[in-house]
């Protein structure tokens, strides 16, 4: 619950700057910028991180079953 004060908290800073990002950057890439900062004070989300893991794991049975020496070696 406190993080999600501290989120909250947080992203009303950002928002306060947005018009800033907008003078200083212009209107697309101030946006951008903004978006990104949105997104940096959410934190990341544990989906990506799963779905990157999944896919190391399923090319590493697949070097395993097809190349098991190239495996062996490190």
């Amino acid at each position: 619950m406190a993080d999600d004060v501290e989120v909250s908290s947080e992203l009303s800073k950002i928002a306060k700057l947005n018009g800033d990002f907008r003078k200083n950057y212009g209107t697309l890439l101030g946006a951008f910028l903004y978006l990104r900062s949105i997104s940096a004070a959410r934190g990341r989300s544990w989906l990506w991180g799963g779905l990157f893991s999944l896919a190391c794991t399923v090319v590493l049975a697949w070097l395993g079953k097809h190349f098991p020496s190239l495996l062996r070696d490190w």
